[in-house]
């Protein structure tokens, strides 16, 4: 029976594979550790395997973690990756680090506004619908360069890149053409913020495929925490 270090270990292995298969160096891809619904020792065993990064869905689940392990264990990132509403935006303002799912101006200006000053900016990735599906969260294609000139004018948000969660699908064309797509949207805005340096996309099943398109941060969970009940 694998424990989650091991889980953790065959993880590693697969991207620093699947980097080294486009010349990529595999330190320029983390692996950001999806939590959800998974209990705080699972976070706590992981994390004495070496993860540091952790990803969580839901506002409320997430607070009571990072405020149950933030004293012993302060150097876990916690990043949120699942939809925000504007009415539980405090929560995240005040105890997280990363907010991958930015999508409209209210949101950034709320998070901007209630980021404690002795906190670092926090750090943010505006979400793409990049597969124009209505059930997804996310900016157009088109919108991207708007909201990102939000985020940059904001004193306590630091604009780090793009999040994406393309097309649940086998189709590997289909997958490498919308990964393809948020590659260039991310080089363009790169070049144009200083600050811009991460490509969140790619999970278990299409992790390879995001990392030849250029991800930087890869987002799995079942493999390493298992199932959800």
């Amino acid at each position: 029976m694998t424990t989650i270090a091991d889980r953790i270990s065959i993880a590693q292995s697969q991207i620093t594979q699947a980097a080294q298969n486009c010349s990529r160096n595999s330190e320029e891809v983390t692996l950001l550790a999806v939590s959800k619904t998974k209990p705080i020792e699972d976070i706590v065993a992981a994390y004495q395997a070496g993860q540091r990064c952790f990803g969580e869905n839901y506002v409320q689940e997430g607070e009571e973690k990072v405020i149950a392990l933030s004293n012993e264990y302060p150097d876990i990132e916690w990043h949120f990756i699942g939809p925000l509403q504007s009415n539980k935006s405090r929560i995240i303002a005040e105890h997280f680090d990363w907010m991958h799912t930015l999508s409209r101006e209210k949101i950034a200006k709320r998070l901007n506004d209630q980021r404690p000053d002795d906190k670092n900016p926090l750090q943010v990735c505006i979400q793409v619908n990049i597969s124009d599906e209505a059930s997804k969260s996310g900016v157009s294609k088109q919108e991207v360069a708007q909201l990102a000139t939000v985020i940059d004018s904001l004193p306590h948000l630091t604009l780090r890149g793009l999040m994406a969660i393309p097309t649940a699908t086998t189709d590997i064309g289909l997958q490498k053409q919308e990964f393809s797509q948020l590659e260039h949207l991310y080089l363009e805005l790169k070049q144009q913020y200083p600050s811009v340096d991460t490509l969140s996309m790619g999970m278990s099943n299409d992790l390879a495929i995001a990392i030849e398109h250029g991800s930087t941060m890869v987002r799995i969970g079942t493999a390493i925490f298992g199932s959800r009940k």
